[in-house]
Parts: C-alpha cells; structure tokens; sequence
C-alpha cells in the first residue's frame, strides 16, 4: 500500500463521508474539521488535528472540501503559512474558477502542487464512494491522487489544465438546477390536477424524463422531508458561479431568479427540491 500520509480538511455533509471511504480503505489519515466534534468518530482511526497547521505539516496529499469562496480563502490563508514543498492539494470544492486559480498559484509559490476535483452526486453518493469526480490540473499531479480519488467515487475524469473540473462542475449543476425546478414545476402541476403524487414520479422516473437526479429526489418529495442532502443556497451559489462565467442564457437567468426568491423567503436551508415550497406559494 502507498505510504502517503493523508490530510483532509472540512467534514461536511459531503466531506464527512468522503473522509470515511478513505479511512475505511486503510489509508493513513488526518482529518480537521472546524467544528471538532464533527471529527469525533475518527479518532479510533484516524488522527484529528485541533488546527490547520499540524495536518498539513503531517500530510503528504490534503484534501479540501469547503463551501465556498471565502471558506476555501481562509483555509487557504493558514496552509499557505506552513512548508508546502512536495504536497499535493486537492481541493474538491465547488468555488469559482478565479478563486481557484488564486489558490493554486500561492500554492505554487510555495513549491506545493494543486488540482481542482469537484464532484457530482450527493450525499449518498459520498457515502457509497460513487461520486463522479472531474479534475483539473498537471497528469502527474492527477495520477497521483488516483489512488486516493477512486475510493471516493465510480468515475474519475480529468479534464484537462487546471479549472477544467471546475468548469464541468459549474456546468452540471447549472443542468441540475434547471432539472431540479421542472421536476418541483411537474409534481405542482399533477398535484393540482388530482394526479396522485407517487403515480406521477412513478411515470416520471420510468420514462424517458426520469434520472438519478429525479429518482434521488422522489423520496422527499413523497414524504414532505426536505432536510438537506444538498441546500437551495449551495445551488443558488453554483448558478451564480454560472452566471458569473459567462452563463447569460434565458432558462439559467429564469433559474437564477426564482432560486434566489425561494433563498430570500427562506427556503435556502432546505434541500434543493425543497423549491417546490417556494413554487407553492404562487399557485
């Protein structure tokens, strides 16, 4: 087994189950979390570090998985302190591709490596290991975190030069949204016309119209349950970083508008389909 030591910083929904697969495949592991106790069930394991610093001055690749922009800026801010010569980052964050461009060249300054692999797929996904995962950066730098990469999902594609993966992200979930809004858009509509709700996402997910996006879904859906696998704001935030790419289209501009009503009457915690509630107060 490779001996590399490795880091992972932000235990999430997504990173908690991310970090799990790689600890349940026998690698060396360091987890850091911000809030500790999301780290507490690795510590029979794994090694949890009470800051930034040791992990990294104690791992050889660190992978990041943060919200945003501005959380991968801070994290970053406190790598960059220590010695980076020889790690490799691998930040599975959706940011912007700006964002992420800023942190791998201060990361190449400082003699480190970086490459951008978000991933698509949900919390379930991160659980089982079959995320797709789409990267960015140098081939070296790829085929050495393959190892690693695999035991977190079905499918590992590498793009190309760095910001590629992030590029495939941006776009995905912009598809996702939109199918997130018609699906919400439909089961309004059946409801209204007296369709029974399980009939219609029965019809839905055995036609040509349904998908893992719509049959992952369909469970909330049933059972009015939308805690979040993945929060309306995160995928307000991901359109916008569409739109900030150069996403000026008619249904993603629509899109954009109706996410961010339903954001600022409140629904931004829920799970993404939780738009249906935003919808319905219009019908």
């Amino acid at each position: 087994m490779n001996t590399e030591k490795l880091g992972f910083i932000g235990l999430g929904n997504m990173g908690h189950p991310m970090a799990k697969n790689l600890e349940k495949a026998g690698f060396p592991l360091s987890v850091y979390n911000r809030t500790s106790e999301k780290a507490a069930d690795f510590k029979a394991e794994s090694t949890v570090y009470e800051s930034i610093s040791d992990l990294v001055n104690n791992s050889d690749i660190i992978f990041t998985m943060v919200t945003n922009d501005d959380a991968a800026k801070d994290v970053y801010q406190q790598i960059l302190k220590e010695d980076l010569t020889g790690k490799l980052f691998v930040d599975m964050s959706t940011i912007s591709q700006e964002m992420s461009k800023e942190l791998s060249d201060a990361v190449s300054i400082e003699e480190g490596n970086f490459i951008d692999a978000p991933v698509a797929g949900s919390t379930k996904p991160a659980a089982e290991g079959t995320l797709i995962i789409m990267v960015g950066g140098d081939e070296k730098d790829v085929k050495r975190a393959l190892p690693y990469l695999e035991k977190l999902g079905k499918k590992v594609k590498h793009l190309g030069e760095h910001g590629k993966g992030l590029a495939a992200k941006i776009s995905i979930n912009y598809f996702l949204a939109m199918i997130y809004e018609g699906l919400a858009e439909t089961v309004l509509l059946s409801d209204t016309l007296g369709v029974d709700r399980k009939d219609m996402l029965e019809i839905i997910n055995e036609s040509a119209s349904g998908s893992g996006a719509t049959k992952v879904k369909t469970p909330l859906l049933l059972e009015d349950n939308f805690t979040a696998a993945f929060a309306l704001d995160l995928m307000l935030k991901d359109i916008r970083l569409a739109k900030n790419a150069g996403a000026n289209l008619p249904l993603g501009n629509q899109n954009l508008a109706i996410y961010e009503k339903a954001s600022k009457n409140g629904f931004g915690k829920e799970d993404v389909i939780g738009i249906i509630n935003y919808l319905k107060k219009d019908i």
